[in-house]
């Protein structure tokens, strides 16, 4: 287990981050300077640490994802107090960032290899009036009816451990595909379709790949056992076609022993409503 920079004066400091992924090239430093999430969190903790420092995540959202609760970890070796972290950082941090809240952990304690599940929300806007407020974190997707009790049927078949190979994107550096899916659900709440998973962890590129086939199966383009065949069998070559990033956000992470409230990290992503009046 990769234990990061800790050294014997060092301290583990755990941090609850939220980011719009929009212009960020993905989680993880890019060897071509592309900007990341990780990078600009990294250049802020060099400056005040006056060292190199590493920041590891619970998970490395892609190109363009979300994120409402994602978790990370680094060691410091200076004097600021575990609490104090999450207001330093925000002083000095780029405005498609925040820090929620952080706090000191043991040594042990890893923000990947610690984490029991992920989840995420996937949010579609079907109203065919486009809306800029909502534009940065949906996919307008007004083509066609979509029907999320069929969505959902889809979805429940998905429960358990299986190996989803049919939805995980070439490029990988994970050996297998098996997957524990613990909950699955899709429901409407006026014009916005919410789909959202929760598992062990998640293969490179899965939901979006998942929300992509999800789609033909609310529309009625593709038949629910035509859906549950083509996974089960594997047919990689059959998954075309992968939602767009915008729609997507890592909405928490859970561990067995956090030192945040649920208030922090449970569902810290409002849900849009478009009323009337």
């Amino acid at each position: 287990m990769d234990s990061g920079q800790e050294t014997a004066n060092s301290r583990r400091i755990a941090l609850v981050l939220q980011y719009q992924g929009t212009d960020f090239y993905g989680w993880q430093r890019q060897a071509n300077n592309q900007r990341t999430v990780q990078e600009e969190i990294e250049k802020v903790l060099q400056v005040i640490e006056n060292r190199p420092v590493t920041l590891h995540a619970a998970g490395r959202t892609d190109t363009g994802v979300h994120a409402a609760a994602q978790v990370a970890h680094f060691d410091a070796t200076g004097p600021i107090p575990g609490h104090r972290w999450a207001a330093v950082l925000n002083n000095r941090l780029p405005k498609d960032i925040l820090v929620r809240a952080s706090a000191e952990v043991n040594s042990e304690w890893h923000a990947r290899f610690s984490a029991i599940s992920r989840r995420y929300r996937y949010s579609l806007y079907t109203d065919p009036q486009p809306n800029l407020f909502v534009k940065p974190w949906t996919w307008h997707y007004y083509h066609a009816p979509l029907d999320e009790t069929l969505i959902q049927r889809a979805l429940n078949e998905l429960l358990g451990n299986h190996h989803l190979a049919a939805f995980h994107r070439a490029g990988s550096k994970r050996k297998h595909s098996w997957v524990e899916v613990q909950e699955a659900i899709s429901y409407r709440d006026g014009p916005f379709v919410h789909i959202e998973v929760q598992a062990n962890g998640f293969l490179y590129g899965m939901m979006r790949l998942l929300v992509g086939m999800l789609v033909q199966v609310g529309r009625k383009e593709r038949s629910l056992e035509n859906f549950r065949d083509l996974w089960m069998a594997e047919r990689r070559e059959e998954v075309k076609y992968a939602a767009p990033a915008c729609g997507l956000c890592l909405l928490r992470v859970t561990y067995p022993d956090f030192p945040f409230s649920p208030e922090i990290w449970y569902d810290s992503m409002p849900k849009f409503t478009i009323g009337k009046g």
